[in-house]
C-alpha cells in the first residue's frame, strides 16, 4: 500500500479509536453520575453527543476508505476496513434508531424498564474498538 495513503488512513483511523473509546467508554456512562443529572437530562445530553460522535466518525469512516482505496490496500487492511463500516452503519441504522425510539418514550414521560438495547450498543462499541486497532496495527505495518 502506498505510505502515503498508509499514514493518513492510520492516523484517521486511531483518532476514530480515540474518540470512541472517550466518548462512549468515559463520557457517557460518567454523565449519569454527576449531581443533578437525571435520566431524561442525561438522554437528551447523550442524544446529542452520539449524533456528533456518529456524523464525526461518518465522515473518518468516509476519510479511511477513500485513503485505502486510493492506496491499493492489501486484503488484511481491506477487510477490517470494510468490517468496521459495515458495523457503524449497523449501530447507526439499527441499533442506535431503536434507541432513539425508546428514548423518545422516556422523554415522553413513559416508565420502560431498562434497556438491552444499549448493551447492543456497548457491544458493537467494543467490536468497534476491537476492529480499530486491528485496522490501525495493520496500516502501520504496511
Amino acid at each position: 500500500m502506498n505510505t502515503t495513503w498508509a499514514a493518513t488512513a492510520a492516523a484517521t483511523t486511531f483518532i476514530w479509536l480515540g474518540m470512541v473509546l472517550a466518548i462512549s467508554f468515559l463520557e457517557a456512562p460518567l454523565k449519569f453520575r454527576a449531581p443533578g443529572v437525571t435520566v431524561p437530562v442525561g438522554l437528551g445530553i447523550g442524544r446529542l453527543v452520539f449524533r456528533a460522535l456518529n456524523s464525526v466518525e461518518a465522515v473518518l469512516a468516509a476519510v479511511v476508505l477513500a485513503a485505502v482505496l486510493a492506496g491499493g490496500a492489501s486484503a488484511g487492511v481491506l477487510g477490517p476496513a470494510v468490517a468496521v463500516l459495515v458495523l457503524l452503519a449497523v449501530q447507526v441504522g439499527v441499533v442506535r434508531r431503536r434507541l432513539g425510539r425508546r428514548s423518545d418514550r422516556v422523554l415522553a414521560g413513559e416508565e420502560l424498564p431498562r434497556s438491552r438495547g444499549h448493551l447492543a450498543y456497548v457491544g458493537l462499541e467494543l467490536a468497534k474498538v476491537v476492529l480499530l486497532v486491528v485496522l490501525g496495527v495493520a496500516l502501520l505495518a504496511t
